[in-house]
């Protein structure tokens, strides 16, 4: 495994065990013509792109078992039938098509009327995740626009939930969905201003510095989640991985050494070993 993948792995280690219950997203970057042809495309536009994409690879039996519960929206009167309906669609992009995207939409739909704190913060979790990993701008910001309307409805049951708060600053900081990203900043040094050992929080805060190549303001926040929960394998894996990036072998080294004890994935570990042999030489 070549360096660039192995920095894939670990920038996008807490994305991993999404990716093993989901199996696969979207193919973002074959996406629709009006994303390559760079028109503004609408939320709605989008969201249509978005299920059209992952129907395309699905198989007959598939799409006639979709098409039957699509068909039984339009027959759902009560909140309760819709529910039901929404979480069957749900079940079936994770479960029978393995596609995370329209999985994550159909949460959304459900959260949205169930209305549950949990159940909205679960939903706009999924979406901030992935967008965070997505290349299309265009179909960052309409993530990043579901995540934030799924949280701040969290926000408006339980105004105290600080991972909420961290979530919709996150949308701002990745999502491009305002021209100012500080006001994402803001709001999640607002809750670490608070309380600066809000791991969640500190990890969203070393997102944002690598993504402006701040890499020493990084360090220092994954530092201090490394003293707060020493087993944060992201944590330490994106200490080595920075040293390396300023070009301080023996602490990258360092680092990755760390790491390999609390790796369990066969090949991530067999590459992290191997780059540390790299290092060493």
């Amino acid at each position: 495994m070549k360096k660039p993948q192995l920095i894939t792995i670990i920038t996008a280690l807490f994305f991993v065990a999404i990716i093993f219950l989901f199996g696969r997203t979207i193919p973002l970057k074959s996406s629709s013509k009006a994303v390559n042809n760079g028109q503004s495309t609408t939320t709605g536009n989008l969201t249509d792109t978005i299920l059209n994409m992952a129907k395309r690879e699905l198989r007959p039996d598939q799409l006639t078992r979709l098409a039957s519960l699509e068909a039984s929206i339009s027959g759902a009167t009560s909140k309760d039938q819709k529910l039901e309906v929404y979480h069957q669609l749900a079940h079936f992009w994770k479960d029978s098509a393995g596609f995370l995207l329209p999985f994550a939409f159909y949460e959304g739909e459900t959260a949205r009327l169930e209305n549950s704190e949990n159940s909205l913060t679960f939903a706009a979790r999924l979406f901030l995740e992935n967008l965070q990993q997505e290349q299309s701008l265009d179909f960052r910001r309409w993530e990043a626009l579901q995540a934030k309307d799924l949280f701040e409805r969290s926000l408006i049951i339980n105004p105290n939930n600080d991972s909420a708060k961290i979530g919709l600053g996150a949308c701002y900081l990745f999502g491009n969905i305002s021209a100012a990203p500080m006001e994402g900043i803001g709001k999640i040094k607002e809750v670490l201003d608070r309380d600066s050992t809000n791991v969640y929080g500190q990890m969203m805060m070393v997102r944002g510095s690598l993504m402006s190549g701040q890499y020493e303001k990084a360090i220092s926040r994954l530092q201090l989640v490394y003293q707060l929960k020493p087993n944060n394998l992201e944590a330490i894996l994106l200490l080595a991985d920075t040293y390396e990036r300023i070009n301080d072998k023996s602490n990258a080294l360092k680092w990755y050494e760390r790491s390999v004890p609390l790796v369990t994935n066969a090949e991530m570990k067999t590459a992290i070993e191997k780059r540390i042999e790299d290092l060493k030489k």
